[in-house]
């Protein structure tokens, strides 16, 4: 019987240790640096190609909260805080942010009265002697107008007069501005290319798509010879009348070249596509995302598209429904089985030209409360819950589909909440942040990480390895993570195999490393 006893230890001893040893990250703290402006939302953190790092935050000062600047940090390889600067800007419209050859640039929207347009303006300054140029990139002529910059995305307004969408591919080395500007019968809508050294790459007239369909584009990818632009689109009818059944509108894949530009439709009787992603595997151009059989935001599955370039005709579809695993993780045994408001957050194509990609549940919710002078005012509450996980094999066919729950929401910055992902070889790792000790079991083999209560936060990271089976770890405790981390919004870098966090509470921030 001891022998037995025995054994029983070594065995759950061994368990520990290679649950211990399943997930391969070392993680090192900066030092903790007093900050002076406690309220502050984190805009981008780049590298700043010697190692380190930039971070570049709005603040927010007074009795009643405003903006009053933007304040950016550098920290070198050892998470040093060498210099910080305060951009002293009010009333900016701010749209973005990148870090490229030495240089900082801030990317605003700005209206001119004295010319009557929108211009797109760029504030940039080396990181090594801070002193902010202002350079025009664009201009567009229009009345003003109360929210032209589109960052709303499900609901889009096109009476307004003008709107525009700024995307960035996903190393941020191009951006494309779309324009579209209405007054009276005038009406036009441009594309604009730009690479992050601010040289205008390519200009098209979109006009002639417009008569019957208004464009809110959502995802841009760019080649690597800078030659062609895809983006994709939710294109609104404006004049067709609908039946019941029927959507009113389509996804659509735009190609810009010097030359010109190319329409693709995705329209298949009793398919509607949504989410669409362009991207650029090998030689070839295809489109993913989710699908459903009805005409609202409830999916039933994973949609592929390989397209020819060359024309731009479709060459292969293929629509495959959620897996059995994937609506058991999700629902467990339970018959409310709709899969809805998902949003993508990243795509990778390994060497192998296989796609692994993840979204998110997201939605938006809103109360209306009682101030302290007895005044209603409407509260918006931003949930982000469920991770949804895909693979599809390099002729795009899917080989798994997972599903972790998760819960969360809040009404302040969101960059503490949601997640973020990295894959290594073929697997994929998550990153969630909760006062939580352990995730909530919801039998049949389901958990659900939520937020929890506590003041501090735990790291936990998820693994999904090349077969689509889950593991995880609480790989920071709360008690080394004094400062919670704004883990959405890490720098990642996939050529040392680390990602840089950013943590802070009130007026003290810290960096942290996390290696695999």
């Amino acid at each position: 019987m001891r022998t037995n006893n025995i054994l029983v230890v070594f065995f759950f001893a061994f368990l520990c240790y290679a649950q211990a040893q399943e997930m391969p990250v070392k993680y090192s703290f900066g030092e903790k640096f007093n900050d002076r402006y406690k309220y502050s939302n984190l805009l981008t953190i780049a590298p700043d190609g010697n190692g380190g790092s930039i971070l570049v935050r709005s603040y927010y000062t007074g009795i009643i909260l405003k903006p009053k600047g933007y304040y950016i940090e550098h920290y070198n390889s050892n998470l040093e805080l060498i210099s910080e600067f305060n951009y002293k800007l009010k009333n900016a419209n701010y749209v973005d942010a990148f870090v490229k050859n030495g240089q900082v640039y801030l990317l605003f929207l700005e209206y001119n009265y004295g010319s009557k347009a929108y211009e797109y303006l760029i504030h940039k300054s080396s990181y090594e002697n801070f002193d902010f140029k202002t350079q025009k990139i664009l201009s567009v002529d229009s009345d003003p107008v109360e929210e032209p910059l589109d960052r709303n995305y499900y609901n889009r307004n096109f009476s307004s007069g003008f709107t525009t969408t700024v995307l960035f591919d996903k190393e941020k080395t191009a951006f494309a501005i779309s324009a579209h500007h209405k007054k009276g019968k005038d009406n036009k809508h441009n594309i604009y290319v730009f690479d992050t050294s601010l040289n205008a790459l390519m200009q098209y007239d979109f006009s002639e798509e417009i008569e019957e369909k208004n464009y809110a584009f959502e995802n841009f990818v760019i080649s690597k010879n800078r030659q062609e632009v895809y983006l994709t689109a939710k294109a609104y009818f404006k004049k067709k009348r609908f039946e019941a059944t029927e959507r009113k509108f389509q996804y659509e894949l735009l190609q810009v070249t010097n030359d010109g530009g190319k329409v693709q439709t995705f329209v298949d009787p009793g398919k509607y596509p949504e989410a669409l992603n362009p991207l650029l595997v090998g030689n070839k151009l295809v489109c993913v995302g989710f699908y459903s059989n009805r005409r609202d935001n409830r999916y039933n599955g994973i949609v592929y598209f390989d397209i020819d370039p060359s024309n731009m005709q479709i060459k292969k579809s293929k629509y495959q429904e959620f897996t059995e695993q994937f609506m058991l993780d999700k629902f467990g045994r339970d018959e409310e089985k709709d899969v809805k408001n998902l949003v993508f957050k990243e795509v990778v194509v390994t060497s192998d030209e296989t796609i692994l990609f993840n979204a998110e549940e997201y939605f938006v919710t809103s109360s209306i409360q009682r101030d302290p002078t007895g005044s209603s005012v409407k509260i918006d509450r931003y949930h982000y819950n469920d991770i949804v996980s895909v693979k599809l094999n390099a002729e795009g066919d899917m080989v798994w589909a997972r599903n972790i729950n998760k819960s969360e929401v809040t009404q302040g910055d969101a960059a503490y909440t949601s997640y973020c992902s990295f894959t290594k070889d073929s697997d994929t790792y998550f990153f969630i942040s909760t006062a939580s000790e352990n995730p909530q079991l919801l039998g049949d083999q389901r958990i659900v990480f939520k937020q929890g209560l506590g003041r501090n936060r735990n790291i936990f990271l998820i693994k999904l390895n090349a077969d689509g089976n889950m593991n995880y770890e609480k790989v920071i405790d709360d008690s080394e993570a004094r400062l919670p981390f704004m883990v959405s919004m890490p720098l990642i870098n996939k050529a040392q195999d680390n990602l840089l966090f950013y943590a802070k509470r009130g007026t003290k921030k810290q960096l942290v490393k996390v290696n695999f």
